[in-house]
């Protein structure tokens, strides 16, 4: 996982060994692996990726990565990024943990502070994520809300002073 966080790349091993890391006590046969049956995600109007699209969509999204990502401001790269993985949903379970684990490993990567999402902010999370098939304007200030709120609390924890912003006052003639 370090060696992930010195470079800019995102491979498909990476996210399979992510997938793996995380489900192996959950359910070490699906740990790592795509899913092989359709979901139906309770709660949303759109439908997630075919079982039989998985692996070239995972393909797409990682040739989008390796060619697009300077293209976009670091976060809402990190923010397209977990979007584009979470409506794949290429696993039977834990696509939003990895999602979400793929968005702060982009941000990391970048130099920027994990985008943290308190459990009291889930239900706006998960409204913003399904409103993004139509809009991702919303869900992409909503993670670079959660970045600069994750800084301001680092900065906290750590006992640094937070810059005050001023608006300037226009002093004209």
């Amino acid at each position: 996982m370090f060696s992930l966080l010195h470079n800019r790349q995102i491979s498909e091993s990476d996210i399979l060994t992510m997938h793996r890391i995380f489900y192996k006590d959950i359910n070490p046969k699906a740990a790592g692996r795509y899913r092989t049956r359709p979901v139906i995600i309770t709660g949303f109007e759109y439908p997630v990726c075919k079982v039989e699209q998985i692996q070239n969509e995972i393909g797409r999204m990682l040739q989008w990565v390796a060619s697009d990502r300077d293209k976009y401001h670091p976060v809402e790269f990190a923010a397209q990024l977990h979007k584009r993985f979470v409506f794949i949903h290429p696993f039977i379970d834990g696509n939003g943990r990895i999602s979400r684990l793929l968005m702060n490993t982009a941000l990391i990567q970048d130099g920027y502070m994990l985008a943290i999402i308190p459990p009291i902010l889930r239900q706006e999370y998960i409204s913003l994520l399904e409103q993004a098939h139509k809009n991702d304007r919303p869900f992409m200030d909503f993670i670079a809300e959660r970045v600069f709120e994750s800084e301001k609390e680092i900065m906290r924890l750590l006992h640094i002073p937070f810059p005050k912003f001023h608006k300037s006052k226009n002093k004209g003639s």
